[in-house]
């Protein structure tokens, strides 16, 4: 294990870090809110804590292995959580407690959304855009954007990349060269998050609330900067602006990279991943719609229909943000909700959960176990879009769910622990392992009044599901640091 090439790269990357706290300090300044202090005592303690973990080992050359990868990642993700909570934490307006500071921090930055906040619609505009910006950044992964700069820092970045991006085929890659792939990601990332500002801007809101809201929305986030959440824009519009990107923003962006070279749009239409995830929406939008409508939770059909299919998209795609109070339904709407988060978004998305290509895998062996019970001696492959899986794979995959259900249940019954009632353990580890954001029962509006061991966890389970549980279970394996 080089522990030096380690501290020289965490040292790189928590120095770039701090000069995220450049946008927040102009929009201060534009504003005047008065709350810029915070911000620039955090970009000097980062950049001087980077720099001084950075020079000691600043001569140091060496390949990075895949271990190092896995070890980079945790540290720096475990590093910025705790650091992005700084400005939070020194901010006299809101008055948090290092516990809240850091919950909200890797809330932000692993596309979670659960909050601890209350009365967003009078706090410093500085420190609302912070926290949708932590998002926005969090959403495609600071390390694959570190990826793509660091050839200019002479250090390789593939081992990053694998252990960095969500799905169970992290060889995949865009372009040939691993920063190429970065880059591409990170173009499409952009050109989304402007035409979703675009799009909320023309609906009504202000350039403030676009911006917020378009980082919010990308990254599956679920922040917002009012404490009504979209519901405070009472605008069908804005609705389905929010729909559109969040659903877009949930799919596969090797898709949207594969439609925009190739100027064709039959690259979605072909894809089984792409095709599945449409049918989980329109299945649960359906079923959530008549459940309403015969609840008569609504006036009418319409009604139903409008709230049914937002909070479905947002809750599917793991996005989080709000239209109505959707605990209030009948109790079946929102455990379905909740339980569609599980799935989540595709592959090469920005969307938490188990992830659709893994949902769809596990459904396809299923079936082959049952043919296998009436044909014992056929031999059935298991193809997704024409192609063989391979066993590594469905072995893969498998491994992956039993070790997401085997740490639900661990963080379910420790947050019980804690003296929880167990709606809201069971929705607040869900929300939060499926980087989901609103739960049910205590934790239905937000996470303030919980206990601060109940938060801990629950940041562990917002990392343990943004590093998607191997990366981070892997570094405590005792295999992981034998030679």
């Amino acid at each position: 294990m080089g522990f030096a090439s380690i501290q020289r790269l965490v040292g790189i990357l928590l120095a770039l870090f701090s000069l995220c706290m450049v946008p927040p300090i102009a929009v201060s300044v534009i504003y005047a809110d008065g709350a810029a202090t915070p911000f620039i005592a955090t970009l000097v303690l980062l950049f001087a804590g980077g720099l001084s973990l950075w020079w000691p080992v600043r001569k140091v050359r060496r390949e990075m292995r895949l271990r190092d990868g896995f070890v980079i990642v945790v540290l720096f993700w475990t590093a910025l959580g705790v650091s992005g909570g700084l400005p939070l934490f020194l901010a006299h307006h809101p008055e948090m407690s290092l516990t809240d500071a850091v919950f909200e921090s890797m809330s932000g930055l692993t596309t979670t959304g659960a909050t601890v906040l209350t009365g967003l619609d009078t706090m410093p505009k500085s420190i609302l855009f912070y926290r949708q910006m932590l998002q926005w950044l969090g959403g495609m992964g600071i390390i694959v954007l570190a990826v793509a700069i660091m050839p200019m820092l002479g250090i390789g970045g593939m081992q990053l990349f694998r252990a960095e991006t969500p799905g169970p085929m992290k060889d995949d890659k865009l372009t040939p060269r691993i920063t190429e792939t970065a880059r591409a990601l990170w173009y499409i990332y952009f050109t989304l998050t402007g035409l979703c500002t675009l799009g909320y801007w023309l609906a009504g809101m202000s350039v403030f609330d676009a911006v917020g809201h378009a980082f919010s929305t990308i990254s599956t986030g679920g922040f917002s900067t009012h404490d009504a959440s979209m519901a405070y824009f009472e605008s069908a519009a804005v609705e389905a602006v929010c729909i559109v990107f969040m659903a877009v923003s949930a799919m596969n962006f090797a898709l949207h990279f594969a439609a925009w070279r190739g100027r064709r749009v039959d690259h979605y239409l072909q894809n089984e991943e792409w095709r599945f995830f449409l049918f989980v929406l329109v299945f649960v939008t359906v079923v959530t719609s008549l459940v309403l409508y015969l609840a008569e939770a609504y006036e009418s059909l319409g009604q139903s229909v409008r709230y049914a299919v937002f909070q479905t998209v947002s809750i599917s795609t793991s996005t989080g943000l709000t239209t109505t109070s959707f605990v209030t339904w009948p109790t079946f709407a929102p455990v379905l909700l909740l339980f569609a988060s599980f799935i989540g978004g595709c592959a090469f998305s920005t969307g938490g959960g188990l992830k659709v290509i893994r949902v769809l895998l596990l459904l396809k062996q299923g079936v082959r176990e049952i043919t296998r019970l009436v044909h014992p001696s056929a031999q059935v492959a298991i193809k997704v879009g024409g192609s063989f899986m391979p066993d590594r794979v469905m072995d893969s995959v498998w491994g992956f769910f039993a070790a997401y259900v085997g740490v639900f249940v661990i963080l379910m019954l420790s947050v019980m622990a804690t003296g929880l009632d167990q709606v809201t353990a069971f929705s607040g580890v869900a929300a939060c392992l499926n980087n989901l954001g609103p739960g049910l029962g205590d934790v239905h509006f937000n996470y303030g009044d919980i206990n601060s061991t109940a938060k801990w966890l629950l940041t562990a389970a917002m990392l343990l599901g943004r590093l998607e549980v191997f990366t981070v279970l892997v570094i405590l394996s005792p295999a992981f640091w034998r030679r």
